[in-house]
């Protein structure tokens, strides 16, 4: 061997050499290929990738002498494409949650359909007609194996998908071709789900066990069928699948599909709490062996739960064992006491996670501000024990804790210390633990505004014991000089700059006090103070302080520095107090800034006027959510009216304001003032108040078909650009009033008809003949955007008035034309005792017309 061949086997040696990609085609040439490439560590390409590429061959079309396209045909290359995937699918031994995850529902039901052919299954039958006990070991099973999958994907299909991005145009026709085959294959299964659920529940009584085939009975098939009717469809051919192992799974998927049915009929609930509750007991006596039992144990746990929550039925013996189950146990039964306990016990050993625990606490928060006033000690208290678990994982303390040592009892700091004593684990003690316990004691200590509070903690064993001597020196220093300061904030202060600077305060702890202060004199006081320590912009210091970028360059163009501060600090919080609906502090907020901003910029306080009248409009807007549909006072409707006819040039505004006070009007029927007073600039201007215009202009011609079609056709024509896949998408004006829901509604019931085009089942809606009948451009709507925006307004409009006959007979045909018959019968049935006084009188016609009655 030469030098030089010697140094390039030494480099091919030293190297790994990647193996090229094994192509389809390679395995047709020889099929004893497949399995050695099957079970390599890695094979590439992956089992389920060679399905696809096995049957995407199979079944590409073929084209004749007259270049006409033909089926594909039934040839030994074609056949033999087919039997390798079943092969394939026979290594992953038919486990359906890798075929699911790793097939499309178009190439699986290809591939299982193959697999009934294969396996003899008779055509043209039933499944739910033929007696499963009678029938091949293999047969039968491969008929459960479809039912399975059947329902396991009707239930997967009822899950919320991500929308995939537009691609480029040949790709999306092709995905979209993908998508209608999808849809027709997820309609005949939700045909079929009845017999496929009677399939599944009949396999349940056979007790023997089942057989599947391998890659050896497949290869018998290709070999000779003959042969193939005497070893594969005996007794014992194929690997052999328990009865128990069997049941698991059955159980499983039933009570997943009657999990999923239970949303139209609370009742079925039950079913699959049985079933689920059977799976967990034959899971528990299950063995590792190879098994077509793939049951996701954690969803399972999650079905369980939610079965017992739903049907009200509790397990006392698992409340004894899981962490979860007793603290469900406690909620359940209102023994808070035992459920803090828990929550101190948690500290130590960490079961919970983190957010649950903070899940628990929020829960009973809801409560407390719904009125149970017996739940604030209980609230304080989790509180308390969340924050401590907070602490020893090095974890931010809460808001809420904060707040609560603003004025805390002397009861809440002993209860804190008692949990911090309990929550750090004599026996095991970590260094680490000592040490954040320790700094959650500080910060404790320097919190507390109250000295002797203070004085309290700094004389527990607790402080004593972990922290060092420096840092207790340290803190006892400013506990002894905090206790000779003034509380200034509690003084009346006369005006809004005559206020004196207090002591000197640690800039961390104001600042942690200006984020929580909803108090305009507290917020102000705060800020003398702090830029009479630092010359610096604290409206930065909480980053989640934000105001509408229109205002931005205007209030940092406040040339003094604490004015520019106060102004922006005082604008974000009180939106932020619009956002949680806290419009008492909100009014608070602004007024104060108002008050501020009037002495030096005519600009800043039109600014605030806007933003008064839109906290007005919100909060009545808000009472009227709640019941109240008291008409709005005249002057807040003439607010309104003033500012959408304001004209002041350099004025930053806010569309938002416009959009709102547009809805406003539609909501209280000021359709003659939309229609004709507001000004054609800010029509021009507003894409969203254009809209609130011509939505008036409908309503306002209603119900005089012949005359509404000119408004109603330019209103059709800016909501087809909207769902339009071209342009961006944007929000549409909702709103309370009947009259607008009714035609929103009926223009969009217009649109669904015509993108569906099914004339047989097609949805109903009133005023529905003022709109096109048809469509220049129907492949530029984006049909997903219509079907979901429908389903959202009539949703939104029976949320408001559930008594309504003609958005009831809407939502019965969505769900009529969506084959989703028990529901519709619903609807329809409440629609008939609506206006037939619970059937005391006849239904009208135009209610129950023919179609509903065929």
């Amino acid at each position: 061997m030469s030098a030089e061949a010697a140094d390039r086997e030494a480099v091919s040696g030293s190297r790994p050499c990647t193996p090229p990609q094994a192509s389809w085609f390679e395995f047709l040439l020889d099929p004893s290929l497949l399995e050695q490439h099957l079970q390599g560590p890695h094979p590439d390409p992956s089992p389920v990738q060679l399905i696809v590429q096995f049957l995407e061959q199979a079944s590409k079309p073929s084209v004749n002498e007259q270049n006409q396209v033909q089926p594909p045909a039934d040839n030994r290359r074609n056949r033999t494409l087919k039997l390798m995937a079943l092969k394939v699918a026979a290594h992953l031994t038919w486990d359906l949650k890798v075929l699911e995850k790793g097939l499309t529902i178009p190439v699986l039901n290809m591939l299982l359909n193959e697999l009934l052919c294969a396996s003899r299954v008779p055509p043209g039958v039933k499944h739910v007609d033929l007696d499963l006990s009678t029938l091949p070991p293999t047969t039968a099973m491969a008929m459960l194996i479809y039912n399975r999958w059947a329902i396991r994907t009707i239930v997967l299909s009822s899950f919320p998908e991500k929308q995939t991005k537009p691609g480029p145009h040949q790709l999306n026709i092709l995905v979209q071709q993908e998508k209608e085959l999808t849809e027709n294959i997820l309609s005949v299964l939700r045909e079929q789900a009845t017999d496929s659920i009677m399939v599944l529940e009949g396999a349940l009584n056979i007790k023997k066990d089942f057989y599947v085939h391998t890659l050896r009975t497949l290869d018998l098939l290709a070999a000779d069928p003959s042969t193939a009717n005497g070893e594969t469809e005996s007794s014992t051919a194929g690997l052999r699948i328990s009865a128990d192992h069997l049941h698991c799974q059955v159980h499983y998927d039933l009570g997943g599909i009657y999990f999923q049915q239970g949303c139209s009929d609370p009742s079925v609930y039950e079913k699959a709490r049985e079933h689920f509750r059977k799976a967990r007991e034959l899971l528990t006596k299950l063995d590792s062996s190879p098994s077509l039992c793939c049951v996701d144990e954690q969803r399972l746990a999650g079905y369980w739960s939610a079965c017992k929550t739903l049907t009200g039925a509790s397990d006392p013996s698992e409340s004894q064992h899981t962490p979860y189950g007793q603290i469900s146990c406690f909620m359940r039964n209102h023994d808070y006491g035992a459920l803090i306990e828990a929550f101190i016990r948690d500290n130590v050993t960490s079961s919970l996670p983190n957010s649950f625990r903070h899940s628990i606490e929020l829960e009973l928060l809801h409560k407390l501000q719904q009125g149970d006033r017996a739940l604030e000690e209980v609230c304080h208290k989790l509180c308390v024990c969340n924050a401590v678990r907070d602490a020893l994982e090095g974890g931010v303390l809460s808001v809420s804790f904060h707040q609560l040592l603003l004025k805390p009892s002397k009861n809440t700091i002993s209860f804190l210390l008692e949990v911090c004593t309990r929550s750090v684990d004599k026996e095991h003690r970590s260094e680490t633990n000592k040490r954040k316990m320790a700094l959650f004691i500080k910060t404790v200590c320097n919190r507390l505004e109250d000295v002797s509070l203070a004085f309290m903690v700094s004389s527990h064993k607790l402080f004593m014991e972990l922290l060092q001597d420096e840092e207790k020196k340290i803190l006892m220093e400013q506990m002894r000089k905090s206790s000779a300061t003034v509380n200034l904030s509690a003084k009346p202060l006369p005006s809004f700059y005559d206020i004196p600077a207090s002591a000197s305060v640690n800039i961390s702890q104001l600042e942690q006090q200006l984020i929580l202060s909803l108090d305009p004199r507290h917020i102000q006081q705060i800020l003398i103070e702090l830029h009479g320590m630092a010359e610096r912009p604290f409206w930065r210091v909480n980053s989640k302080w934000e105001v509408p970028v229109d205002y931005v360059n205007v209030i940092l163009a406040i040339k003094d520095n604490l004015t520019r501060d106060l102004v922006y600090i005082l604008m974000a919080k009180g939106l932020h107090c619009i956002s949680i609906k806290d419009f008492a502090h909100a009014r608070q907020l602004f007024t104060a800034c108002l008050e501020l901003v009037t002495e030096f910029s005519p600009k800043l306080r039109q600014v605030m006027l806007n933003e008064l009248l839109l906290m007005e409009v919100r909060g009545h807007e808000a009472g009227a959510a709640e019941g109240n549909m008291e008409r709005p006072p005249p002057d807040l409707v003439s607010r309104v009216r003033g500012y959408l006819e304001m004209r002041i040039h350099d004025l930053p505004l806010r569309q938002l304001v416009g959009e709102e006070c547009v809805v406003f009007m539609l909501n209280w029927r000021e359709n003659e003032y939309l229609t004709l007073q507001v000004p054609q600039s800010l029509v021009n201007n507003n894409p969203y108040i254009k809209l609130g215009q011509l939505i008036a202009s409908t309503c306002k011609e209603l119900p005089g078909p012949k005359e509404s079609r000119r408004t109603a056709k330019e209103l059709w024509e800016v909501v087809v650009q909207i769902c339009s896949v071209s342009s961006q998408h944007k929000r549409s004006s909702d709103g309370r009033e009947p009259l607008v829901l009714t035609t929103l509604i009926s223009l969009f019931v217009r649109l669904h008809n015509i993108v569906r085009d099914d004339i047989v089942n097609e949805v109903t809606a009133e005023h529905i003949s003022i709109w096109p009948s048809a469509l220049a451009n129907l492949q530029s709507v984006d049909v997903e955007a219509v079907v979901v925006t429908l389903k959202e307004l009539v949703n939104y409009a029976l949320s408001l008035n559930p008594n309504n006959q003609l958005w009831l007979c809407t939502q019965a045909d969505i769900y009529f034309v969506t084959n989703q018959y028990s529901a519709a019968m619903h609807y329809y049935l409440q629609a008939g005792t609506v206006c037939s006084d619970y059937f005391t009188k006849p239904v009208p016609p135009d209610v129950y017309n023919d179609q509903v009655q065929s």
